[in-house]
């Protein structure tokens, strides 16, 4: 056999058992982050991945995810299909080999993927492994193969059950309850938020999700079918929808420097925020890394070469900085490395040095062609990245206020602080409490050993439609930067945070349970997601859930956390009860407050997340921005309340 069919042969051969699967049900963490509702549903990211990678290689154009009525996950493609031959190593069909044996797949053979995504092998035996049940059919050659799995135990050996003109890979698996203790239920829009992600970042691959659990108004399954024809083009559109645009086309460009593929799109709009958004192999990595260095270095090195040819720059009396050029900025950098090499607390930030030139080039020609064929647009970019140098030097005066206030000792803490005694920052928490009055029970109600207390008055700013020296100026906002004890800005990037000197591990966001509290919520959230990312990646982000009611009947009381829960604690009492609504956090006293609210034995706090940043962009600004129809179609769609989960 020639060299070049043994390359295009997928077949056992490439197959390749790295190691067994034994502690993965003891240490499923190790494999999969966490056994909560991100890692529940990573399992169907690890599945659906072997898919991509199919597509990726030019095999297959169509996958399909299904969420079933028992909350099981069944994911078909119509790629080459799991190779089923004989596995001489292993002894056993490669289609067992590749489900039950942790790191065996056809991506450690680089004859059969030159990049792949997901975990390098180790997802489907890992989902296997993490599944009560799990069934595998393959169409291949002709004929229909099938074998059946109970945590990751083959049921029978493979079998044949059929002949079949199609070709592809089914799997159908249902998470065990024994490790996943919190919950199996799936979230249509976190799945389906992945899967448009997905379709984006490989176009001409249709990728569908239907629901089986819930029916729309016409009787059918809930369902959505996402394919892209352009790419990063068509997500620039899609994540910038609900920002005014500064220039109308998008920049972008696609192709291969140094055997590297690099696909980036960009797009200027006219708000005060930077939004990038990187790829490797599509994995998103929200740390960055070489790819997005590469990409700033080759935006500013050609921009402001442009600039400074142009003359614009020479009445400005200083420096142009890199994040001047990045203000208004919405960016995708996608690359394929064949073997990555990933850094950072998550394995999330690209280490691989020579991505960093090839990102860098490829944008420096994209930006130069554009700024050429585009001279009206190049010079509203230049007077855009003027602005952001002058309001910047005006944030780096009321950023230095910030700081002098924050490193200073106990003295500096603001006013309305009411600290706790701990030192360990570990061991201590912090609510930011909506008004006086609320904060005044709190700090009545709360355990001052360990819980401190910061009131805001009324609603913060919206930073999502103020200039940055603003967002550092307001007093609300110095007064969050001070209590924390962070400081803010290195050279490459004026926004970001350091933790080192986090006072509290805890912050806690506790607001009154209505629209005015919720919307409370979300400014304080908007703030975090865009000026201290690092606190929410970092998981010291929570949401205080206070009760809506109190249920009485006469020295009996129960507390309500929705309309369900009163009506079901009003038919257990049997006969007349009073119930109190609570309309704020004001009408509760400090015990009622520290037993529903902030007593750490039942209290329930809802940790905030980022686990798709580009959607959760998408969704701030639609919410916090300029454009009205987007943000009421959205709240007639999750009315009552819009309940975001980040």
């Amino acid at each position: 056999m020639s060299e070049e069919a043994k390359k295009n042969t997928y077949s056992a051969d490439s197959i390749q058992a790295l190691e067994g699967i034994e502690h993965v049900r003891k240490r499923p963490s190790m494999y999969i982050g966490d056994v909560g509702v991100r890692g529940l549903h990573h399992l169907v990211y690890e599945v659906v991945d072997n898919s991509i990678d199919e597509a990726m290689g030019g095999h297959c154009d169509n996958i399909k995810v299904t969420i079933n009525e028992d909350n099981s996950i069944t994911v078909e493609d119509n790629g080459r299909g799991i190779p089923v031959d004989h596995h001489k190593k292993e002894g056993v069909s490669a289609l067992q080999v590749v489900m039950t044996k942790i790191g065996a797949g056809g991506k450690f053979d680089k004859d059969s993927y030159k990049v792949s995504g997901g975990l390098h092998g180790v997802g489907v035996s890992v989902v296997n492994a993490l599944s009560t049940h799990l069934q595998a059919t393959v169409y291949r050659e002709g004929v229909i193969w099938q074998q059946e799995y109970e945590r990751g135990k083959a049921l029978y050996p493979v079998k044949s059950i059929g002949e079949t003109d199609l070709r592809g890979t089914v799997v159908t698996f249902r998470p065990d309850t024994d490790i996943f203790t919190q919950s199996i239920e799936y979230s249509y829009d976190t799945l389906s938020g992945r899967m448009r992600e997905l379709a984006y970042l490989n176009k001409g691959v249709r990728i569908s999700i239907t629901d089986k659990r819930e029916k729309d108004d016409n009787g059918e399954f809930i369902h959505e079918e996402f394919y892209s024809e352009e790419g990063l083009k068509e997500f620039i559109k899609f994540l910038d929808g609900n920002r005014e645009p500064l220039i109308q086309s998008v920049i972008s460009m696609e192709g291969e420097k140094n055997d590297i593929p690099v696909e980036v799109a960009m797009v200027y709009n006219t708000s005060y925020t930077e939004n990038l958004h990187s790829y490797v192999n599509n994995i998103n990595t929200h740390e960055g890394g070489t790819h997005l260095s590469g990409f700033r270095r080759g935006l500013t090195t050609t921009l402001k070469k442009y600039a400074d040819a142009s003359g614009m720059l020479d009445k400005i009396k200083f420096e142009v900085q890199g994040d001047d050029f990045r203000e208004g900025l919405t960016a995708i950098v996608s690359v394929k490395v064949a073997e990555p090499q990933f850094e950072g607390q998550t394995k999330t930030k690209l280490g691989n040095r020579e991505v960093s030139a090839a990102v860098s080039q490829a944008v420096s020609e994209m930006l130069t062609d554009y700024l050429e064929e585009h001279p009206d647009d190049a010079k509203v970019i230049v007077q855009k990245v003027i602005l952001a140098a002058q309001a910047r030097h005006a944030a780096t005066k009321a950023r230095e206020m910030v700081q002098r206030k924050t490193v200073m000792s106990i003295g500096g803490l603001p006013g309305k602080l009411s600290d706790c005694s701990e030192q360990d920052p570990t061991k201590c928490e912090v609510f930011l409490v909506e008004g006086d009055s609320a904060g005044g029970t709190a700090k009545q109600g709360r355990d001052r050993n360990f819980q401190a207390i910061l009131p805001l008055r009324g609603k913060i700013l919206n930073v999502e439609k103020a200039m940055q020296h603003k967002v550092f100026e307001n007093e609300e906002i110095k007064n969050i930067y001070t209590a924390l004890g962070v400081t803010i800005g290195t050279e490459e990037d004026s926004k970001a945070l350091n933790l080192d000197k986090l006072r509290y591990h805890k912050v806690v966001i506790m607001c009154d349970a209505d629209v005015d509290g919720s919307h409370i919520e979300t400014l304080i959230l908007t703030f975090f997601f865009r000026y201290m990312r690092e606190l929410i990646e970092g998981g010291h982000v929570y949401i205080a859930t206070p009760p809506l009611y109190l249920v009485k009947k006469g020295t009996k009381k129960r507390y309500a956390w929705n309309n369900k829960e009163r009506d079901e604690i009003a038919e257990s009492f049997n006969g007349s009860v009073s119930i109190q609504r609570y309309k704020g956090l004001g009408e509760m006293n400090a015990e009622q407050l520290w037993d529903t609210t902030m007593n750490p034995e039942f209290r329930t706090l809802r940790q905030v997340t980022i686990d798709n940043a580009t959607e959760s962009d998408r969704i701030f600004s639609m919410l916090m921005g300029d454009e009205v129809p987007p943000r009421r179609e959205f709240i007639e769609k999750n009315a009552v309340y819009a309940n975001i989960d980040v």
